[in-house]
């Protein structure tokens, strides 16, 4: 489902496979269990920790689909229980001691999405691959935490706006213009050297880990509000 692998201070975390790396209770539980390893590989003390930087990726022309709507739609519980585990998910990046980059080398959607802008930085091939905000054109209800993810990281009133009152498919070139994305590169390949190349400027800065985390989490803190209030919605096909 993913990878974890090291190399000097950068974690480089991969989505593998051609699919379209859609979010399911293994995929979110596979994600979570490497943030726990890099976790405790940068925890020195609980005071300090070593400098890194994490990288999220993906194979093939998906970084993420989405929810695995198809394995939620037997039940209501199964919907609850991936939005369970997302919103557990981007908690544990929130509060991970490391700078975070997501290098989308392809099509992020919806959920998808959301766990890219769950990173401190986002930078996206501009070859292959988009921003989409699917849920009106699927008749979706977008859960609270995720429109208060979306307004902390989009600044734009109009880019919010497009991503999710006109459903646009943003290309990279696009999303740098509106502020959604950092930079965009030439391939797959470049998006992840660039990432790397960012990864260890991050590094560089030997800034303390807790330190670091924990002004994200205040930064963050309405979004993390959201997460914890549980009102048991998830997502939701009408009002």
């Amino acid at each position: 489902m993913c990878t974890l692998e090291r190399k000097g201070n950068i974690f480089i975390l991969t989505l593998t496979g051609p699919g379209e790396h859609r979010l399911n209770p293994t995929l979110i539980d596979s994600i979570q269990s490497a943030l726990t390893q890099v976790r405790a590989a940068v925890t020195t003390t609980s005071a300090s920790s070593s400098p890194a930087a994490l990288i999220t990726t993906a194979h093939g022309k998906f970084f993420s689909n989405g929810y695995d709507l198809s394995w939620a739609q037997s039940s209501q519980s199964r919907t609850y229980l991936m939005d369970a585990k997302l919103r557990s998910l981007v908690s544990d990046f929130i509060s991970l001691p490391v700078p975070t980059i997501a290098a989308v080398s392809g099509h992020a959607s919806a959920a998808g999405f959301i766990l890219a802008l769950s990173h401190d930085h986002l930078l996206m091939r501009r070859d292959r691959g988009f921003i989409y905000m699917s849920e009106l054109d699927i008749e979706l209800i977008l859960p609270a935490w995720f429109l208060a993810l979306i307004e902390s990281k989009v600044g734009s009133p109009r880019a919010r706006r497009d991503l999710l009152l006109r459903a646009d498919k943003v290309t990279a070139d696009v999303a740098v213009k509106k502020g959604i994305i950092d930079s965009a590169h030439d391939s797959a390949k470049e998006t992840v050297e660039a990432a790397v190349r960012l990864g260890e400027e991050l590094v560089g800065r030997n800034w303390n880990g807790h330190v670091y985390a924990q002004i994200r989490v205040d930064l963050l803190s309405e979004v993390l509000d959201e997460i914890r209030r549980d009102n048991g919605t998830g997502m939701r096909s009408k009002l």
